[in-house]
């Protein structure tokens, strides 16, 4: 589908009907949504630093959707609305970005990973959860995600290769919003592309519009369907409409010009035209959406709000069993009323 929401039928996946792109137009809205209140929190001082996601939906609800109920989800900071597609509770994304690390202590049945802030250092992790359900045989793939900027990181070449090497079951997704912070893509590699990259790890590598959602959709489709015989790379080409974080101003580094191309190939404005244009949506529909959608976030909210912190969370939720070090620190920390 392109920015005037023509598809192209000789392309289409075949098991993608108007109800699902529906479904994932309903989802993209509860994701920027939920963007738009935890930018408002931050501002309001009731959130910590936090990474938008606006403008990237349909690289990550294209993804989620085409991700079976097996597949692990190991994320970097950036990917709430995979969270959100994946139906982790929206109260438990709140409580993140009010600073609880409790809110990700994810249960196994849920097959994603803590959201993890140093740039690339998830991918060493997905490799070896990837590794895991091939030594296992479990039949279950691994999807993670990387921006541009993490593909100039050591983690990313060492964890491709290993990948390639003993033909994982993952899917790397290169999140491409054109910009590392305040370094543009064109600084960030002289490769042509970030997807020809994998050509040297003996995997391969395909470069699709991100802010298609529909396009996104069918390569990771491919790209899990093909991970029994080894990894995928997918560079998904989108832009960061907002800051890199609350830290960030990128007015100082990037013109209105710019913005405003990447405004007019809005992944969640492509899905709402094809819908509208195909009468199954209207702006009453709209406005009932977005009531509901801000109705659930704010119990959200007030639900993360209410949280009162278990200190001694702080030894139980670091390893998937205590280590006699850490219930001797407990004990300990439990004589001296450390938490009184």
């Amino acid at each position: 589908m392109d920015e005037n929401s023509n598809i192209d039928m000789n392309l289409f996946p075949k098991d993608v009907t108007d109800a699902k792109i529906l479904d994932m137009y309903k989802t993209m809205s509860m994701a920027r949504a939920l963007d738009a209140k935890a930018l408002s929190l931050q501002r309001q001082g009731r959130a910590v630093t936090y990474a938008p996601t606006l403008g990237q939906e349909g690289t990550q609800i294209g993804a989620a959707f085409a991700m079976g109920e097996n597949d692990w989800f190991v994320p970097n900071f950036r990917q709430h609305a995979v969270f959100v597609a994946r139906g982790y509770p929206l109260d438990k994304i709140m409580l993140y970005w009010r600073g609880f690390e409790e809110s990700l202590a994810i249960p196994p049945e849920k097959k994603t990973l803590a959201v993890i802030v140093p740039v690339a250092t998830q991918l060493p992790h997905a490799v070896g959860v990837a590794y895991a359900q091939k030594y296992k045989n479990t039949g279950s793939n691994v999807v993670t995600y990387v921006g541009d900027g993490g593909t100039s990181e050591g983690q990313f070449y060492e964890s491709m290769n290993f990948a390639g090497v003993y033909k994982l079951p993952l899917v790397m997704v290169i999140e491409n919003n054109q910009w590392a912070i305040s370094m543009p893509r064109g600084k960030q590699s002289a490769a042509t592309t970030l997807a020809q990259k994998a050509i040297a790890a003996g995997i391969p590598g395909i470069q699709v519009d991100g802010n298609d959602v529909i396009g996104v959709y069918k390569v990771i489709k491919d790209a899990l369907a093909a991970a029994s015989d080894g990894p995928t790379v997918v560079e998904c080409i989108t832009y960061r409409l907002s800051m890199h974080t609350t830290a960030d101003d990128p007015t100082k580094y990037r013109n209105d010009q710019e913005v405003a191309f990447w405004k007019q190939r809005d992944p969640l404005m492509r899905i709402k035209n094809y819908l509208v244009k195909k009468s199954l949506w209207n702006d009453n529909m709209e406005n009932e959406l977005a009531d509901a959608n801000l109705k659930k976030i704010d119990e959200a909210v007030e639900k993360s709000e209410s949280f009162k912190p278990d200190p001694q969370s702080m030894f139980k939720n670091v390893y998937s069993y205590m280590p006699d070090v850490l219930e001797e620190e407990l004990d300990e920390a439990s004589k001296a009323n450390f938490w009184q």
